[in-house]
């Protein structure tokens, strides 16, 4: 099989899709770009940096752009978070055609000025290591930003957030733009981490692998990780990570 679009279902066995290759793994399927798992939060990749969190009571959307068809079929959103300024994490257009009349909108300090008023039933400023609880969902706002010298210009320290979020027991952790800064390596006990990996703009794919290794998240999610020469090498990725690691599942899903 050649395309992310076949779905094969196995009665002992379930595969992954991605839009690389096929990835095995025991307990997740991927129909066309959404990943149903037998777990409380399922996790639909939209594309890039955008992506829903889903659970029986909440639709979470994590930085909302492509515009209303990338989400043609979806829930309206509860909950809508979003990590920086820059538009393939914040897009106003995008904001504006969807139905946030039941959203919550939770982001820092550099978005929320930017965002209309009207903008969904209430706007929330979070900013690095604020913490707020919605309906149970514990969200904390992680620092974010870059190390290497040529890349300081990219993300400062305190304007964007990666997010930590505690739901009905799971811990999920969102990278934003980031590279594999100390905020980062001491997480603890996390049980899915999607992780960026595009240059120039965050970090390396022996970095990303590097943090991940120190931290030892369950589940790692490669994300956003086209950059200006195209694609990442993600398949390099999950190969330092089991080296180092064969305990850590390295998820491929259907971004691009």
């Amino acid at each position: 099989m050649k395309s992310s679009k076949n779905i094969l279902i196995v009665v002992a066995t379930v595969f992954i899709i991605s839009c690389k290759n096929e990835k095995p793994n025991s307990d997740i399927v991927i129909i066309e770009k959404e990943i149903i798992t037998s777990e409380v939060v399922k996790v639909i990749p939209i594309k890039h940096g955008t992506l829903i969190l889903e659970t029986d009571t909440e639709v979470m959307y994590i930085d909302p752009t492509g515009g209303a068809e990338a989400f043609k079929g979806q829930k309206a959103p509860t909950l809508v978070l979003i990590t920086d300024i820059h538009g393939d994490h914040l897009s106003t257009k995008t904001l504006k055609s969807l139905n946030l009349n039941k959203a919550t909108i939770i982001a820092p300090k550099a978005v929320v000025e930017k965002l209309s008023k009207d903008l969904g039933k209430t706007i929330i400023t979070l900013n690095n290591n604020d913490v707020y609880i919605y309906n149970n969902i514990n969200i904390e706002a992680l620092p974010m930003y870059n190390l290497r010298e040529e890349a300081l210009k990219f993300h400062t320290k305190g304007r964007g957030n990666g997010y930590l979020l505690t739901v009905k027991g799971e811990r999920i952790y969102i990278s934003g733009d980031t590279e594999d800064i100390l905020e980062m390596r001491g997480l603890k006990s996390i049980d899915k981490a999607f992780v960026c990996m595009n240059l120039p703009y965050t970090m390396t794919v022996e970095s990303a692998a590097s943090a991940v290794l120190e931290f030892k998240p369950k589940r790692v999610f490669p994300y956003h990780y086209r950059g200006t020469e195209g694609l990442s090498d993600i398949d390099l990725f999950k190969e330092l990570v089991n080296k180092g690691d064969k305990s850590i599942n390295v998820v491929f899903l259907n971004w691009y």
